[in-house]
């Protein structure tokens, strides 16, 4: 029962949170900014919207293309939320690459 219950949990947390990782790393499609909008839309204010991106906000506008589009989907998503901004070099490149061997 415990083991149920936990899947339970898991699977009513992943449909509370969603993750967009590497936002803006490629170019979205007239379709694909629709679809987005209507995701974020069923989502605002109810579910949390995590997002990662190398792309400053301040540049998302631009890039998404459509003014219009771009108005609406950043009003349901820069507006409330908390941003937090890294600065420095990538952790990726501080590490020391793995030897062929291990």
């Amino acid at each position: 029962m415990a083991m149920a219950a936990s899947v339970a949990a898991w699977r009513s947390w992943q449909e509370q949170i969603f993750l967009l990782d590497d936002f803006a790393i490629a170019p979205l499609g007239a379709g694909e900014r629709n679809d987005l909008l209507e995701l974020l839309d069923d989502r605002v204010g109810t579910r949390a919207t995590l997002i990662t991106s190398q792309l400053p906000i301040s540049a998302w506008h631009e890039w998404l293309a459509d003014p219009t589009l771009a108005d609406a989907i950043l009003d349901r998503i820069v507006h409330s939320a908390h941003k937090i901004a890294l600065k420095g070099e990538s952790l990726r490149k501080a590490r020391p690459k793995k030897s062929e061997s291990a």
